[in-house]
């Protein structure tokens, strides 16, 4: 009889992975982010326990999106005052914030629990090439298939 394998905090050892979001789309990359956070790629996959990894995203500006979604898609936020509904266009919060919509995007792909926010933690995101995190050593993570 084997035993089912659960692990817990003291197992998880976290890498770091660099991601580069240059002309990928940005749900299809979300989900696959999302995916490493959560740590479900790994053969020690507990439910209950953050044995995710690190994810960095550079060129977190220069994604693609399909259709018209780069004009239509919206993003709303409410002060809880009565009219303090606030949209904004994927467009406009591009320009303002740039990796905020890939961040979004990740986010709302975890568990909306505490051990979802832990998840999100561990994304690091970044508009442009360069990243604070060359300490950790990041391997490079690609989900395209070479030519």
């Amino acid at each position: 009889m084997t035993k089912t394998f659960m692990a817990s905090s003291v197992d998880v050892d976290p890498k770091w992975y660099v991601v580069d979001a240059e002309g990928e789309v940005l749900g299809r990359l979300a989900a696959k982010i999302a995916f490493i956070l959560q740590g479900k790629h790994k053969p020690t996959y507990t439910p209950h326990v953050d044995t995710g990894d690190f994810v960095v995203v550079i060129n977190a500006d220069k994604f693609t999106v399909t259709g018209r979604k780069r004009k239509n898609k919206m993003y709303y936020r409410a002060s809880g005052y009565p009219g303090g509904l606030t949209e904004t266009p994927l467009e406009e919060l591009l320009v303002s914030k740039p990796a905020e919509a890939f961040r979004l995007a990740v986010k709302r792909m975890l568990p909306k629990t505490t051990l979802g926010r832990q998840m999100f933690s561990k994304l690091k995101a970044y508009a442009g090439p360069d990243h604070p995190h060359t300490a950790q050593k990041p391997e490079p993570l690609t989900f395209r298939i070479p030519e």
